[in-house]
């Protein structure tokens, strides 16, 4: 298997576990009673053709290929420090094996932050929807390399059910056609999710075969500011950046001297 189908077998594994936990019809009313009580909308696609610079700021501990990237950052920290350098939105992994992540991290931040705050993870149930949901999440990752087209369309029209807004990541042309799929957002992940090989160049060329009625985001890879300015001429309006902030003692300042050379 790939590092991808390594992932996705035990999210399976994990999703049927926390069903155990919390059985569906539990989580599922305690959504419906948040519900109820009105929802705040944080519109992830809006902030980012709104903001001037569109960076979403990922906390992310630690990832497959590179190991603990910051294995005692703190969610009560660097993502509101992200939201006071200028980020125009935030991710959040909620992958514990892989990414060092938690549902808690979501929890702990939404209080502090006001910012559209992205759920990433590995999405291949609805129940993780709800509990997207839950913690205060207001957008989800769907992963097109690791679901068909028709579970992308039943994930996003609960989601949107749910008023939680889709980011749709596609690697390469072979996914295009999941593009009439109606998302929020489309995002092209420029690390092969099986090798973990980055290239930059990748949103370059898929973007000329992309909608451009969509709100484009380039994921991965991006650590110079001249990049982002090439990106925005070739139509993204959103920039995923993790791992170039989180490796620094300072992400925040980090994040706030990136943006100060935009």
């Amino acid at each position: 298997m790939d590092i991808l189908e390594e992932i996705v077998a035990h999210k399976r594994i994990e999703v049927a576990e926390q069903k155990e936990q919390t059985p569906a019809r539990k989580l599922y009313a305690e959504v419906e009673r948040i519900m109820s009580e009105g929802i705040i909308k944080r519109s992830l696609s809006q902030a980012l053709t709104e903001d001037d610079f569109g960076i979403i700021a990922e906390f992310k501990r630690k990832s497959p290929s590179k190991g603990w990237i910051k294995e005692d950052g703190k969610p009560e920290i660097i993502p509101p420090s992200y939201e006071q350098a200028g980020a125009a939105a935030l991710s959040i992994l909620t992958d514990e094996k892989y990414f060092g992540g938690s549902l808690d991290f979501i929890r702990k931040a939404r209080p502090l932050v006001n910012r559209p705050i992205l759920r990433k993870d590995f999405i291949i149930d609805e129940y993780q929807l709800f509990q997207a949901r839950h913690i205060g999440a207001d957008a989800v990752l769907l992963i097109a390399a690791d679901l068909n087209k028709q579970e992308v369309r039943s994930l996003t029209a609960t989601a949107h059910e749910l008023g939680l807004e889709v980011l749709l990541e596609l690697h390469s042309e072979h996914e295009l056609d999941y593009t009439e799929i109606p998302v929020d957002a489309i995002g092209v992940n420029n690390r092969n999710l099986g090798t973990f090989v980055t290239d930059v160049l990748n949103s370059f060329r898929m973007a000329v075969r992309l909608p451009q009625d969509k709100v484009l985001v380039s994921e991965s890879g991006i650590s110079n500011p001249d990049t982002i300015k090439l990106l925005r001429e070739a139509g993204y309006r959103g920039f995923l950046i993790g791992e170039t902030f989180m490796k620094t003692d300072i992400p925040g300042q980090t994040l706030k001297n990136f943006i100060s050379q935009l």
